[in-house]
């Protein structure tokens, strides 16, 4: 089974690299990408934890935003971690959130609950990025939600009084650096419409004509209808179709392997980055 999109607690995940490694190889996993969101600081561990019969795809998931505001999600996966550029974005990125963090909290507070950053930070582990998933197992912490499922319904979404923008590349952008640093791109969940406002087709375009390698179909928050409008946009511009479980540990409902990729639109996807980058022992 091939699942190209996980994440660890170097980002919003709940298992370690090392844990996540030992869960993919007992699910029957045979190649796993680890795409922690705007960071590479898993990586090392994940590969000190491999053993044979599974493989390592290292990438990142990289928070981007449209010029409307529409927040997308890249996944870059086989990249050099020595693109001095494509890092720089990450560290930029990941350095934002601390300052939106401490606006939503203000926001949050101005409304009579009592959080705070200290309290965040106490959920967050050594080196992680920081999110809106920490802030909401803080909010289950203190007793004001029961879950991050509810922290996320009622306070944390898109379209909340309390939501804050964050600095973002572009998708554009994010695919140039990811395909500059000999890496392939694929767009994380693009119609996933729960989660908020998604992107057109002329953005969609606009994506595509960027670099973009592939779309990730098979992902828990497709409807069918939805899967078959990206099926078709695949064909069209012979894109890459992946599957993934989107896997957050405790964080999320989803299941390692629940969704996967069809080993030759794996061959397809790695075969488009300048090196051959999988880790295995």
């Amino acid at each position: 089974m091939i699942d190209l999109h996980t994440h660890t607690n170097f980002s919003d995940g709940t298992d370690t690299p090392t844990e996540l490694v030992n869960k993919a190889m007992a699910a029957g996993i045979t190649t796993l990408a680890l795409t922690d969101h705007d960071t590479i600081s898993g990586w090392d561990e994940a590969i000190g934890a491999l053993r044979p019969g599974l493989s390592l795809v290292l990438g990142a998931e990289i928070s981007c935003q449209t010029t409307d505001g529409i927040s997308v999600h890249i996944l870059g996966l086989l990249f050099d971690p020595t693109h001095n550029e494509l890092i720089k974005t990450l560290e930029n990125t990941r350095d934002n959130r601390h300052g939106r963090m401490e606006k939503i909290i203000r926001r949050i507070n101005e409304a009579g609950i009592d959080i705070s950053m200290a309290d965040v930070l106490e959920q967050l582990s050594d080196g992680a990025t920081l999110g809106r998933p920490h802030l909401a197992d803080a909010l289950v912490k203190k007793g004001v939600v029961a879950s991050r499922d509810e922290a996320f319904t009622k306070m944390l979404h898109n379209s909340s009084k309390y939501y804050v923008p964050h600095y973002s590349p572009s998708p554009e952008d994010a695919i140039k650096l990811i395909k500059a640093a000999g890496g392939v791109a694929v767009i994380a969940h693009p119609m996933a419409s729960h989660r908020g406002r998604v992107i057109s087709v002329e953005t969609f375009g606009s994506i595509i004509q960027s670099g973009l390698d592939g779309i990730e179909i098979d992902h828990r928050d497709h409807t069918p209808d939805e899967k078959v409008s990206l099926i078709n946009l695949a064909r069209e511009f012979d894109l890459v179709m992946t599957g993934s479980s989107d896997y957050h540990g405790n964080g999320k409902l989803n299941i390692l392997g629940e969704y996967t990729t069809i080993p030759d639109q794996w061959e397809k996807l790695e075969s488009k980055a300048n090196a051959r980058r999988v880790v295995s022992i």
